[in-house]
């Protein structure tokens, strides 16, 4: 059955907008294990724009779950994860002009210095994910350099205008998890999934956690963090 991993960087984001310490990712954890989050998702940035180092480090001791270190394939990052010892590492892009990380990661490019991160990161016990696009060239390239799992990119899906192209992105999408499977890679996707199109992508099987964020915290200003939670949990599982 696949799972929910809750995204808490928006909660940091929150309480930056008052240059404060409200509310607390820490505890927005907490709640989001209780009400049925598979795990907690957290992107250490560069320019530490939302979850700060304190966060990461909290958090390795509270969550109970499962803790995924988004981050660059950086050679500071790698050290922190290493010192931190999260459960898995998602290396993602990062430019630091962005809103949020525009699509996947050229694993075919930056094959050398992708890899060098993938194995220092298997010499410290952690799992590693690379986010990329539905490409087949990609998910091949990621496994070659030793990738555990890829976590498929869904934002183009996302942002499709009309059911045509949305139609065509899920095609995509399908046709990168079976790939991903085929060549054993563990399956993961993520970006720009909502409670009312995370059912088309949860229908189509073969991911085993689907990493979800702006939508939950988005819900959960006017519903409460609980519910938001338990909410997607039931689209997913239901799908």
């Amino acid at each position: 059955m696949a799972k929910l991993g809750g995204n808490i960087d928006h909660v940091a984001t929150i309480g930056q907008a008052r240059d404060g310490n409200e509310p607390d990712p820490v505890a927005a954890a907490a709640i989001a294990e209780l009400a049925g989050a598979d795990g907690i998702t957290i992107h250490l940035r560069e320019d530490r724009r939302h979850i700060q180092d304190r966060d990461l480090k909290i958090l390795r001791q509270v969550v109970k779950t499962k803790l995924n270190l988004e981050m660059a394939a950086t050679d500071e990052m790698v050290e922190i994860a290493l010192a931190v010892k999260p459960d898995m590492c998602t290396l993602v892009p990062e430019k630091r002009q962005e809103l949020t990380t525009e699509g996947g990661l050229d694993v075919r490019m930056h094959a050398q210095s992708i890899e060098k991160a993938i194995a220092r990161l298997h010499d410290g016990g952690i799992l590693t994910s690379l986010f990329i696009d539905p490409d087949s060239d990609q998910i091949k390239a990621a496994n070659k350099i030793g990738a555990d799992y890829v976590e498929i990119h869904t934002g183009s899906f996302a942002d499709a205008v009309d059911w045509k192209t949305e139609e065509q992105e899920l095609i995509k999408i399908e046709n990168a998890i079976k790939l991903s499977t085929k060549l054993g890679l563990g399956v993961n996707a993520g970006h720009g999934l909502t409670y009312t199109n995370i059912k088309k992508v949860a229908a189509l099987g073969g991911v085993e956690e689907y990493n979800i964020g702006h939508s939950i915290i988005s819900k959960a200003v006017l519903v409460g963090l609980d519910r938001a939670v338990r909410d997607m949990v039931e689209l997913i599982k239901y799908a």
